[in-house]
């Protein structure tokens, strides 16, 4: 080889399935990480959740790249050819499963958080602190998987709109909880009208109490579920009718060794092996 030659990559390259990627930044930061290894060349696929990464001069080990995506926060695993059922398709599923069960809490909690803060006929006495117990569960157990890779991406220095989501639910949430306890918002008997503009003094001699906030985190964290619901199954059913079409193909395949033929699965058939074809 020529000293200013390019080495070309080996033509094994290892197909990890990532887990616990929330947006297109995931993928990317994953993608810039494993590119910092020597000798390798790597590709992240958010659209199939799937890291292809090739050696320059020989195939890296599954093992240290899966290190690698972990210490990031994120699963990744080989995936097996003789499975049924991908660790992708599986990880998915349960993805799904649990967005939809946030999401029905947080839309049956935020509905009436929103319809006491902007119906003023709805705001009977207490309604601020019925409004809080309502936006708790959340602004926590509903908004976690965006608190969670907030503090997992702040721990690596970086930031993804799951930042941006978890800064707006707690600054909501903190400044309500302080209006209510050390403001006047916490008052029996306190109303609050829809405004587009902050009240900063009284209107014909009536109280102006502190404004809070809980439907803005409650609404905030139900919208943004809902979106990463239909995302998750608009993808999987994508995925399911490109597995469809190749479900169409071959299943094994006859390969030719020392003049012996062998069936093994179509996913296990290497680069320079040779094989039947009738």
């Amino acid at each position: 080889m020529k000293p200013d030659s390019k080495p070309s990559p080996v033509d094994d390259p290892v197909v990890l399935a990532v887990t616990g990627m929330t947006c297109a930044a995931c993928a990317a930061r994953i993608e810039k990480k494993l590119n910092k290894l020597d000798g390798v060349v790597a590709t992240v696929n958010y659209a199939t959740s799937k890291a292809t990464v090739t050696g320059l001069h020989t195939r890296p080990e599954a093992d240290e790249l899966v290190s690698v995506i972990e210490g990031l926060g994120y699963g990744a695993v080989a995936p097996n050819v003789d499975d049924g059922e991908s660790t992708v398709e599986i990880a998915t599923e349960a993805h799904l499963v649990d967005i939809r069960r946030r999401l029905s809490v947080a839309v049956v909690c935020a509905a009436p958080v929103m319809a006491m803060s902007m119906i003023g006929a709805l705001q009977f006495d207490g309604w601020q602190w019925v409004s809080l117990v309502l936006a708790a569960p959340v602004s926590t157990w509903c908004a976690w998987p965006f608190h969670k890779s907030a503090w997992r991406n702040a721990a690596h220095r970086t930031t993804t709109m799951d930042t941006l989501i978890s800064l707006g639910v707690i600054a909501a949430m903190a400044w309500s909880l302080w209006a209510l306890v050390f403001g006047n918002a916490g008052e029996i008997g306190m109303k609050m009208n829809m405004s587009l503009l902050p009240r900063t003094e009284s209107h014909h001699g009536a109280m102006v109490h502190d404004e809070i906030y809980l439907e803005v985190a409650t609404t905030l964290v139900a919208f943004i579920l809902a979106g990463r619901w239909f995302e998750v199954r608009a993808r999987r059913r994508a995925g399911d009718a490109l597995r469809a079409l190749l479900d169409l193909g071959a299943k094994s395949v006859t390969l030719w060794r020392d003049g012996n033929e062998t069936v093994i699965p179509i996913g296990a058939l290497g680069v320079g092996e040779t094989f039947v074809v009738r």
